[in-house]
């Protein structure tokens, strides 16, 4: 893939759950968070970078899944955490 593509868009799962709703790594620490991320690999839904703990960030870190999908209602994006960057569904960074 050319240095405008993340490689990271095979590790997308095409069966992830629906997200919960809730950051569970919040949940378990009784914190609250801003908005909601899900990790487009495994499903885990954490909380962003915006949120004080930054659960998905720390997913990332702690996985190396490095791509996520927006879980706020309405909104459809994708990020990658290694590129930085919005990622178009054909693996172009934007």
């Amino acid at each position: 893939m050319s240095a405008d593509t993340c490689e990271h868009v095979s590790t997308i799962s095409p069966d992830l759950p629906e997200p919960q709703g809730v950051c569970e790594d919040c949940v378990k620490e009784d914190t609250t968070w801003v908005h909601l991320r899900q990790c487009s690999v495994c499903g885990h839904v954490g909380c962003c970078d915006s949120s004080v703990r930054r659960h998905a960030r720390r997913h990332w870190h702690d996985t190396g899944h490095a791509i996520m999908h927006n879980a706020e209602p309405g909104e459809d994006w994708t990020w990658c955490y290694e590129h930085n960057a919005y990622v178009e569904p054909d693996g172009t960074v934007k």
